[in-house]
């Protein structure tokens, strides 16, 4: 899980905030490198999260909820080593 790796600081949370903004920016883009040689889908990530897979679609979302959701998603995903 994404989360596990703050333990070992693989990542920090600048590492997530980018992988939460390339989903932001283009939610199609494919997997994203992140922290020491990790790679991780974040659209998979969202899709398999069923709160933010649900929310991603709101019309009443704001962007912050959106965000903190696409977060929760990303840090409970297993990301690949590279």
């Amino acid at each position: 899980m994404t989360l596990d790796l703050f333990d070992t600081l693989d990542i920090v949370d600048d590492d997530v905030a980018a992988v939460v903004d390339a989903y932001m920016a283009d939610p199609t883009s494919g997997p994203v490198s992140f922290g020491e040689g990790y790679r991780i889908d974040p659209a998979a990530a969202v899709a398999s999260h069923p709160f933010a897979n649900t929310l991603i679609g709101q019309p009443w979302a704001s962007v912050e909820l959106r965000r903190a959701a696409v977060r929760a998603a990303i840090m409970l995903a297993q990301p690949e080593r590279m």
